[in-house]
């Protein structure tokens, strides 16, 4: 969606100003007026749906609907605008407007009578949101929640922005205002509006319109330097990540450079250690940072400054997954404590707040109660900390640290920079929301603490875990922020993939725990997500108790696919469970019948014929998530070496080449550019064999040690062989009766190996600076 003219014509620009003249003449000649009242009382439609995020309006005096027939028809009927409101549960600045404007009766009335009124929940309704989000963004030139978009009875958008104010204030006009101009506009002017919206979806289609390249050769090394020389370009040395602030993890981009940095001696003939120095600098700023929750574990969404200090608190499930990963990755690659530490904290956190049996719920609230009677939620009520009651809570545990020859309290507030009347710049916390609290941030580390105070680092860690620990305690018995107990399917998939990564590191404290947690989570997948009626993944499941047997399944999109395919497949090669990889075969191939593009290539997001959305997109841009384009390459790349299926790597190499014209390719889609590479290089091929024994499983757990990102792995079990995919029983064997493992780097084979210390160093070489 980022990319919406970077192919555009002349129409689109044209069309494009058009827009932008339309909504500036909406939002000009404003009255002020606005009158503020209680909607206690009400109850409406959404009522009877499942999502937080629609409930949380059930009570709005507005007469919302659901997205769907009953307010098309509606529309059409009366022939008015539909008033398209798109957001979710966890979003602060969707309160804000709910509070604001939906909770208020003037303008509840003003919507009612002038407009159909419409809820989606984006994270139910990605399509959508999707395509509406598209709009905004071509004639803004930016985006974000809430979504608010004015649509025809035939569901084309005419006018649409982000958050608006109740009333006018500082040149602004407010949303009561816009509201009136809006039904104004549509009553005198609706011929010209239904033309109008006409040219909008002729705008939209030619804006999402992309051409591959003709070419065969794709490029791939030209493309690699071109977006590495961007990265570094845009690195900040100081604070790490990339740009300036508001500052997001960008996992994407960090997976893809943690890889280029172990294919950069292929390209750039030796290791580029700006690479991973890049990657880890950037986790260890992460990781040091307000936007870290040191007092128990997870990651707020991002950083409104640049030093990751100050966070937009919600917590997502999808970050928590993702620097999961990379967490665990980075540190095959290179053991650094502090990473496999914090990686195991954001499994405590999504076991403790956000598990839901066997998978995983959404997210968290940025907004909560500062108190328990306080009349109204503030972001980051939760997470802040007056530096006097850090003190007595010291106090009130001070026999806890009666073994420490040093000032406990003293190296804590030294260590998390925690300040008498607080560690937040004014400039982050514009509405005053933190004034004279503390987040905690770690502006040195671990060890310069432990050397400022001339303390063993083990002995500061200690009293930091005993500190963190009575915190906890102390902090839960705030009011907790808002739970999304919605279980996103897709979102799912990532985790998946975090739990399999960490199992396979046997230094972690929590890598049973992981490991079960992985193997329940598939179970859940599997009988949960998977309809077998319809032989499709559904898109959310919700708390068995908060099932509504009335409501259709919504049933998966493209990422849904795409990220569950990933976490079976880290599954596998974890587990080596053979259903598993033929769970993931499966699901690759309903993927490809329900989203594949035979015509251009790549996947749509959307199947065919879908309801009631006006255009059918494809994904090109890998942003807080990657798309589902970028994760279904390396899917199919491997799928295509286990099975040795030709067709998974012709869709592979036509995804490829139907996105290759992009310009800055690999900084738009890095997911897909990490697939590329491996398009490019091979897959790695590892087929153990031998008995079900400890010797045997040596080679298992070496192997997991390190981080492959085009591995492809099979054990066969020389007590009952049998044919599983493209291994045939027969066609591997046991050198001198030892268990052995055969190497393959890009279809050329390397001797087989009966050491396990030989295969260590072999992977090392190539994949890691471990000592061997």
């Amino acid at each position: 969606m980022a990319r919406l003219l970077s192919n555009s014509s002349r129409v689109v620009r044209k069309i494009t100003q058009q827009l932008s003249d339309f909504q500036r003449g909406v939002l000009s000649n404003c009255s002020r007026e606005v009158r503020m009242a209680s909607s206690v009382g009400h109850t409406n439609r959404l009522i009877n749906e499942k999502s937080p995020y629609l409930l949380q309006h059930a009570h709005n005096p507005v007469d919302w609907y659901p997205f769907g027939q009953e307010a098309i028809e509606r529309a059409k009927r009366e022939n008015k605008l539909i008033f398209l409101s798109v957001g979710y549960s966890t979003c602060h600045w969707c309160h804000v407007m709910e509070k604001e404007s939906f909770a208020d009766e003037e303008i509840a009335r003003v919507m009612n009578e002038n407009f159909i009124n419409v809820k989606v929940d984006r994270e139910e309704r990605p399509d959508v949101d999707r395509i509406y989000m598209s709009f905004v963004q071509l004639t803004s030139g930016g985006g974000g929640w809430p979504m608010s978009v004015w649509i025809t009875p035939d569901l084309r958008p005419i006018m649409a922005g982000t958050y608006f104010p109740p009333v006018d204030r500082w040149g602004q006009p407010g949303f009561r205002t816009i509201l009136l101009r809006m039904a104004n506009k549509w009553k005198k002017d609706f011929a010209e509006l239904e033309g109008f919206s006409s040219s909008v979806l002729v705008a939209m289609e030619q804006s999402l319109a992309m051409e591959g390249i003709e070419s065969d050769d794709l490029g791939i090394e030209d493309k690699f330097r071109e977006c590495v020389k961007i990265y570094k370009s845009r690195f900040d040395g100081v604070w790490g990540g990339f740009g300036h602030s508001p500052k997001f993890p960008e996992v994407s981009r960090l997976n893809f450079l943690l890889h280029a940095f172990l294919h950069s001696g292929i390209f750039l003939n030796k290791p580029d250690e700006e690479l991973f120095r890049t990657v880890s600098y950037t986790l260890e700023k992460i990781c040091h940072g307000g936007i870290h929750d040191h007092v128990f574990g997870g990651f707020s969404r991002y950083s409104v400054d640049q030093k990751w200090h100050v966070p937009h608190f919600e917590k997502m499930l999808y970050d928590q997954a993702q620097l999961m990963t990379i967490l665990c990755n980075c540190y095959r690659v290179r053991p650094k404590k502090l990473f496999l530490d914090v990686a195991d904290r954001v499994f405590d956190y999504l076991c403790s707040d956000l598990r839901e049996s066997r998978a995983f719920f959404s997210g968290e609230d940025a907004d909560s109660f500062p108190t328990h009677v306080s009349p109204e939620k503030i972001e980051g009520a939760f997470y802040g900390w007056r530096q006097a009651e850090i003190e007595d809570a010291f106090v009130d545990n001070a026999e806890k640290f009666a073994g420490f020859s040093f000032n406990a309290l003293e190296v804590f507030l030294h260590h998390y920079n925690v300040k008498e009347n607080g560690n937040v710049d004014r400039k982050s916390d514009p509405h005053g929301h933190l004034e004279s609290q503390n987040i905690l941030m770690i502006t040195g580390s671990l060890q310069k603490t432990a050397d400022h105070f001339k303390i063993p680092v083990e002995e500061l860690q200690k009293m930091l875990n005993i500190a963190n620990n009575f915190l906890h305690e102390i902090r839960s018995k705030r009011p907790r922020p808002h739970l999304d107990v919605k279980m996103v399917c897709s979102w799912n998939g990532l985790v998946l993939t975090g739990l399999s990564k960490l199992a396979s590191l046997h230094e972690s404290s929590v890598q049973e725990a992981a490991a079960k947690s992985a193997g329940e989570l598939y179970n859940f997948i599997r009988e949960e997500f998977f309809d077998c009626q319809s032989g499709k993944l559904k898109r959310v499941c919700y708390k068995k108790s908060e099932e509504a047997s009335s409501n259709t399944p919504i049933y998966g999109f493209l990422d849904d696919y795409a990220f569950v395919i990933r976490g079976l497949l880290d599954f596998y090669e974890f587990s080596l469970q053979q259903n598993v990889l033929e769970f993931a075969h499966e699901l690759q191939s309903i993927q490809d019948k329900l989203f594949w593009d035979s015509d251009k290539g790549g996947y749509f997001y959307t199947e065919a014929n879908s309801d009631h959305l006006i255009v059918r997109m494809k994904e090109d841009y890998d942003g807080a998530e990657p798309s589902g384009n970028s994760m279904s390459v390396k899917n199919l790349i491997l799928l295509s070496s286990y099975y040795d299926c030709g067709d998974f790597r012709e869709k592979a190499r036509r995804t490829l080449k139907h996105f290759s014209g992009m310009s800055v390719f690999g900084y738009a889609l890095p997911e897909m550019m990490s697939s590329a590479l491996i398009f490019d290089t091979g897959v790695n091929e590892i087929v153990i064999v031998g008995p079900e024994n400890q010797s045997t499983d040596e080679f298992v757990k070496m192997i997991r040690e390190f981080y492959i990102p085009g591995l492809t792995v099979f054990r066969v079990n020389t007590d009952a062989p049998k044919d599983f995919a493209k291994i045939k029983k027969d066609t591997y064997k046991m050198v001198n009766d030892l268990p052995t493992v055969h190497i393959c780097f890009n279809q050329m084979c390397l001797p087989p190996e009966t050491s396990v210390e030989n295969v260590r160093k072999i992977l090392a070489e190539k994949y890691s600076s471990r000592p061997n």
